[in-house]
């Protein structure tokens, strides 16, 4: 892109050119492309827009292509047979095209409109935004989205860019920066605050200082924040392909205690190698991704809560003349139960943590690896003690074991288990051994 033109007052638009912007016509989805078409035909206002358009003009393929149009949803919803409307605090229009869904949402506008107090649109006295269908036109929905870099509109009649807010110019400062005074955007969602964060992370991408200066301030704020959406924002940020550098960012702004407070509360720890663990773990699943293998936010927040559980565990040891098993249960449903309250984890994925975590104290019983072996979150456990191990934690060589046994044959699996036998023992960590220099995660 050509170097930054100065700003416009907020409101006024610019328009960029095909032949100045460049984005390559073939990079477009056909399907969104055939959505915006639709709607046109039948007189209605239709963009793609926001982050695939960022995205494009970065030279990233974007993972989704959104639309916004001036058509209300119910309308739009009779054009397309394969769609069905979702959401009651801020109601959209999915239009499926086999396994893809394409994503349509009304101009909106802001809430300091007429309407602000009836059906469609209300705020608390915070500012926090408690519903958020409030129709207006298309310079109303540029300057009531976040960032200036998520207001980009592409219109397909004239492969031009309508840009309301100067997010072209940002783009090419890579700064983010809010639109409109970012205490009150922050205050009317908080979780305007993880989405900073994330995009600084995932684009390389500086916040701008005045966009910046209201987080610290505000972060507890996203304690009001439904557990259920914290969890998808976490995700998003920790589980994308950018962990590592969201956690530097959310470390930054003090944000990841607001996700993770148990975890956070032990970054410091002398006792465990905590935030080499997270790490760590950030750095594998990033890598995983990178290569295109599957991760699952079970291991994630295994791996994440894995500390908090042992410390717990560790206590009730101490306090208890319980199995060890027994306690490892009752310290997993304990830290489990706290994190929910932060982030909500569905049953889908606490359950394979628990049997994670149980494996962890199950694994040293090498006598009994063929079947540790056919588990099915072997795999899952076995990674996680490799992360142990690298973070620092003295295992005696327990993951390498484990290493050398699935690539041994069948005979030399059985010397292996015969060997192992007189020196198995349960698991229990009554004793904390000394760590070690901990070191990067090796690979799968």
């Amino acid at each position: 892109m050509p170097s930054a033109p100065t700003d416009l007052p907020l409101g006024s638009k610019r328009v960029i050119a095909e032949s100045e912007h460049r984005i390559p016509r073939q990079k477009l989805d056909d399907n969104a492309m055939k959505v915006v078409y639709r709607l046109q035909d039948e007189g209605y206002d239709a963009f793609l827009v926001g982050g695939c358009i960022r995205d494009l003009l970065l030279g990233m393929q974007p993972k989704d292509f959104d639309v916004a149009t001036s058509a209300h949803p119910e309308e739009a919803e009779e054009l397309f047979r394969r769609s069905r409307l979702i959401g009651r605090r801020f109601k959209l229009l999915h239009v499926r095209f086999g396994r893809e869904l394409i994503e349509v949402a009304t101009f909106r506008a802001s809430h300091d409109s007429d309407d602000n107090d009836g059906e469609h649109g209300r705020q608390a006295e915070s500012g926090m935004i408690l519903r958020d269908n409030v129709y207006g036109t298309i310079e109303e929905d540029a300057l009531r989205r976040d960032f200036t870099i998520n207001a980009l509109y592409y219109c397909v009649r004239d492969h031009s860019i309508h840009d309301f807010a100067n997010g072209y110019a940002d783009i090419q400062r890579r700064q983010i920066r809010m639109i409109g005074d970012p205490e009150a955007r922050y205050r009317e969602d908080p979780v305007r605050m993880l989405r900073a964060a994330r995009f600084a992370a995932k684009l390389g991408f500086e916040i701008e200082p005045g966009t910046a200066a209201p987080i610290h301030t505000l972060g507890p704020m996203l304690t009001r924040i439904a557990p259920a959406r914290l969890f998808d924002e976490a995700l998003k940020l920790l589980q994308s392909g950018h962990g590592e550098a969201s956690l530097r960012q959310l470390k930054r702004f003090d944000l990841f205690r607001t996700l993770f407070p148990q975890t956070d509360a032990m970054l410091d720890s002398e006792e465990y190698p905590v935030e080499t663990l997270v790490y760590n773990a950030l750095a594998n699943t990033d890598r995983r991704l990178g290569q295109g293998k599957s991760v699952t936010p079970a291991f994630l927040f295994a791996a994440l809560l894995w500390y908090p559980m042992q410390r717990r565990l560790q206590v009730l040891l101490d306090e208890r003349d319980q199995p060890a098993l027994q306690c490892l249960h009752q310290a997993a449903n304990e830290v489990l139960a706290e994190q929910v309250r932060s982030t909500a984890i569905p049953r889908r994925f606490s359950g394979p943590v628990r049997d994670i975590w149980e494996l962890q104290q199950r694994l040293p019983r090498r006598s009994r690896a063929d079947q540790l072996l056919t588990h099915p979150r072997f795999r899952a456990a076995y990674d996680l003690l490799l992360l142990r191990e690298n973070s620092g934690e003295d295992l005696d060589g327990l993951g390498q074991w484990w290493t050398d046994f699935q690539n041994a044959d069948e005979s030399h699996r059985s010397d292996m288990q015969k060997g192992s036998r007189s020196t198995s023992s349960d698991a229990a960590p009554k004793k904390r051994r000394r760590r070690r220099k901990p070191s990067k995660p090796s690979n799968d």
